[in-house]
């Protein structure tokens, strides 16, 4: 029997039939949950997309909204380059395709963070059209299938793996084939321990035959992560927190951040210059460290106590006093929210000038 006739009867019993983006597949809702399930799980992700849907139920709504909404809805959800350009490409479609989610492959592709796998699959599920997938689950699915060595980022594997989605895309049934075998990945095919047993392909699937399953996809080849470091200036008066908006590109871009500066950087020094005045406290925090993809960051939370809020940071800048008993829907980086509600507890690590200790966040 052909792999996608196995595929679809298992999916038919077994798959994921009630997922919130399942019900209505508009391409709109599509599109939103393939961005928010990029390098995510869908248990993380389910909540977010409720939420996210309630607020912009439709590309205009998304595009006519403030970035801080926008990034708000996505705070803790990660990698916020998503975010951002989930907007941009709302507000191209409002601009160049009269507010509907185009149907043609290229100019999908073209939108701001989507690529071809994401394009595949957002037409493939909400149009039905035949394009073949290779997403992380996908890619699984048939370096073990097919017992392809190699990473699958470099160029030369992730070609043949291209051939080979393309050659197992059936010609009818798309959008069933396509949540098929990304189930399969998620829920069977999984990274570590594969439940082979269950898998409707496992009868030819040449890393099982060898019991090599786990050998399969090759890992990325390691480096070590470079460690940076920077003090976060978390700054007090009247009971509100000084926040400033990060640029729109780079890391947490547009989010809503501390001011940061050099680990040897005086923070008392700091504070003169920018305020016209000396705190009335400086308490060193403990050591807080945030991992990304491609580095760690050591986080050292400084708190600085100020007499009063400084008159010359104005509403509607790049500076915004922030309360955390009654928080403003603003988009904040993971760390700066794990910072933010422990000035509300007051249980983050306090002590006297010079303490060392560390804190540990991963995400």
């Amino acid at each position: 029997m052909p792999f996608a006739r196995r595929l679809l009867a298992w999916h038919a019993r077994h798959g994921r039939h009630d997922l919130p983006w399942q019900r209505d597949p508009s391409p709109y809702r599509v599109w939103v949950s393939e961005i928010m399930l990029q390098q995510t799980q869908v248990s993380t992700v389910i909540g977010y997309y409720t939420r996210f849907m309630q607020r912009f139920p439709d590309v205009r709504s998304l595009a006519e909204a403030s970035q801080d909404e926008v990034l708000h809805l996505w705070t803790g959800l990660g990698y916020y380059a998503r975010a951002r350009n989930l907007q941009r490409a709302a507000q191209s479609i409002c601009a160049h395709h009269g507010g509907e989610f185009p149907s043609d492959f290229e100019a999908v592709a073209a939108l701001p963070g989507i690529g071809r796998s994401t394009a595949a699959a957002i037409l493939a599920l909400s149009y039905g059209q035949r394009h073949a997938i290779l997403d992380g689950n996908v890619k699984r699915v048939l370096t073990r299938h097919g017992a392809v060595a190699g990473w699958p980022g470099d160029k030369r594997v992730e070609t043949k793996l291209w051939t080979l989605a393309e050659a197992l895309t059936p010609g009818k049934r798309v959008a069933a084939y396509t949540q098929a075998i990304m189930d399969l990945g998620a829920t069977l095919c999984t990274r570590t321990q594969p439940r082979c047993g269950g898998c409707p392909v496992a009868g030819d699937c040449r890393a099982h035959a060898t019991g090599r399953e786990t050998h399969y996809p090759t890992p990325r080849p390691r480096k070590a992560l470079p460690v940076k470091k920077t003090r976060m200036l978390l700054v007090r008066a009247g009971g509100a927190v000084l926040l400033m908006r990060r640029p729109p590109a780079g890391i947490w871009g547009g989010l809503w951040s501390f001011h940061e500066i050099d680990v040897d950087a005086d923070p008392r020094d700091w504070c003169r210059r920018h305020f016209g005045t000396a705190p009335t406290s400086c308490v060193f925090r403990p050591v807080l460290r945030h991992t990304f993809s491609h580095f760690h960051l050591d986080i050292e939370p400084v708190e600085l106590a100020l007499p009063e809020i400084a008159t010359k940071v104005a509403e509607g800048g790049d500076e915004y006093w922030y309360r955390p008993d009654a928080p403003a829907r603003l988009g904040l980086a993971a760390p700066v929210k794990r910072l933010l509600q422990s000035l509300t507890t007051d249980t983050a690590g306090e002590g006297q000038d010079g303490a060392h200790g560390q804190m540990r966040l991963v995400g």
